[in-house]
């Protein structure tokens, strides 16, 4: 398969100088694909010819009708699915494993306290015993959900629960956040929370790949847009462009909320 296959292998990037008129450095790609796709035992194909360049410090949003491909292929990018075809090239720094983390839509949540919960996370990063309490109650704060640290973990609203979820994952301070519809069934004050979360993430140099249903929140978060539909990628670009501009048949039924049922 070479350097770059279905299982991520590491890259090298060559500095590109900047200008005096425009010192500023680019954004690294983290992570890479070509032709990248996943074929069902039966034969049916989840997600085909996926190509993209996910970069440091950018949100990449998926975007796409029910049955899409969009989770499938988050988990493909992440690495918990085998592709059956195509390549993914980890560009980050460290192992893939070490250097992503992924928030599903649902929470997993320790039968522990919302306190027990972050520091097992630490522990399981490899921070030392003496260090974890004091930086799981900052990660707490940040989420604002300090005040509910003894509280068992389970007994928070959803709102509270992704919160924590996503505050036990940047715990891990990953180069690549994967988030798979994390607030899919928020109220608006909670997404909000979770969006400010995101919003910080960001301004600390982590890339995001969200799959959302929500044209609201890929104009609030993204960068960049990709449109799935069947499966494949009809459309990607600057999400403003994607959202307001639509080209492909498929995207532009999406946005306009009508039904979409031929082949692109």
């Amino acid at each position: 398969m070479g350097r770059c296959g279905r299982h991520m292998r590491d890259a090298v990037f060559s500095p590109v100088e900047s200008t005096p008129v425009a010192p500023v450095a680019p954004k690294r790609t983290l992570l890479s694909t070509h032709g990248l796709g996943l074929t069902a035992r039966d034969g049916t194909v989840l997600v085909s010819g996926l190509d993209l360049d996910i970069s440091e410090d950018t949100a990449t949003v998926i975007l796409g009708a029910n049955g899409a491909g969009k989770s499938v292929s988050l988990r493909l990018l992440h690495g918990l699915l085998a592709a059956s075809e195509g390549d993914l090239c980890w560009h980050g720094p460290g192992p893939a494993a070490a250097a992503q983390a992924m928030v599903f839509q649902r929470p997993i949540l320790l039968r522990r306290s919302v306190l027990g919960n972050m520091t097992f996370a630490l522990r399981i990063y490899g921070m030392p015993r003496s260090q974890r309490k004091a930086a799981a109650l900052k990660a707490l704060d940040r989420a604002g959900l300090r005040h509910l640290a003894d509280r068992p973990a389970r007994l928070l609203s959803g709102g509270e629960q992704q919160r924590l979820a996503l505050a036990r994952a940047l715990a891990a301070k990953p180069a690549l956040l994967f988030l798979d519809e994390p607030t899919a069934h928020l109220d608006p004050a909670s997404t909000q929370a979770v969006e400010v979360m995101l919003a910080l993430a960001r301004q600390d140099g982590i890339g995001l790949v969200l799959v959302t249903h929500d044209a609201g929140q890929a104009r609030r978060l993204g960068d960049y847009g990709v449109f799935l539909h069947k499966g494949r990628a009809v459309e990607q670009g600057p999400i403003h462009r994607l959202l307001q501009a639509p080209q492909s048949p498929a995207t532009q039924a999406w946005v306009a909320g009508r039904l979409y049922l031929d082949a692109p």
